[in-house]
């Protein structure tokens, strides 16, 4: 009941998106800040940040909304590629990921091969590593 409420307010709605995660999570780092330091600059600046969060939320603009998630994607989507390339590298612990010396395109091999010679399929370079 209450759950086909929400539904039937958020009809319409943009909802959330990664900028509003980002926002969140900035808002409760903001805070915590707040409360170590006490400093009300920080509270009011968490604040604002939690209201435009939650005005991105309840917006019914989609068009500008995801012009600006498509903006903080274009400029925060290589350091989230980066995270989950390094999450993928530590996870994996049955291939080796190396660098190519020439592209710099990383390259997956698998673990435990000795020393092999890995060509990159971007630029075709080769290239002696032990796995």
């Amino acid at each position: 009941m209450i759950r086909n409420a929400i539904a039937r307010f958020m009809y319409g709605r943009y909802g959330n998106d990664q900028l509003n995660i980002f926002l969140a999570v900035l808002y409760l780092a903001l805070y915590i800040l707040y409360l170590l330091t006490g400093w009300e600059g920080l509270a009011l600046l968490s604040y604002v940040l939690i209201g435009y969060t939650i005005f991105r939320t309840l917006s019914r603009n989609y068009d500008r909304r995801r012009g600006e998630n498509a903006k903080f994607m274009k400029l925060a989507g290589p350091f989230l590629g980066w995270c989950r390339l390094r999450r993928a590298m530590r996870r994996d612990k049955e291939h080796r990921y190396f660098k190519c010396p020439s592209c710099g395109q990383h390259l997956r091999v698998p673990r435990g091969k000795g020393t092999i010679t890995v060509t990159c399929r971007s630029c075709g370079a080769s290239f002696q590593e032990k796995s």
